[in-house]
């Protein structure tokens, strides 16, 4: 596999703004709970997130999803997720569409 066939960084963010957050109604990706993506040579994507609240009922289906995306893209080879709680989130880690659909100002 060479490089060029590897997705960016930004190309899998976009597609994991298909991962709907069933309870909120929006993508994880506007909510703020996608941390962190690494794109590795021998193509291995490594994505950091984490859930509105410890106990989310929704936390293996969206875990789910992401992987079912992921393991979709082309050149993709290996997918790797982490959950993480550090740092918790807050409301104020979404972007300004989510905040304004959710009414946070």
């Amino acid at each position: 596999m060479s490089e060029q066939t590897l997705p960016t960084v930004e190309e899998v963010r976009e597609i994991l703004r298909a991962v709907i957050d069933p309870e909120i109604g929006l993508p994880i990706v506007d909510l703020g709970l996608v941390y962190e993506i690494e794109v590795h040579e021998g193509g291995k994507v490594r994505v950091v997130y984490t859930l509105t609240s410890l106990g989310c009922p929704v936390g293996p289906m969206i875990e789910s999803n992401v992987r079912q995306l992921l393991e979709s893209i082309p050149g993709v080879d290996e997918v790797e997720l982490e959950m993480t709680f550090r740092p918790p989130w807050t409301p104020d880690m979404m972007d300004e569409e989510a905040k304004a659909a959710l009414g946070y100002f």
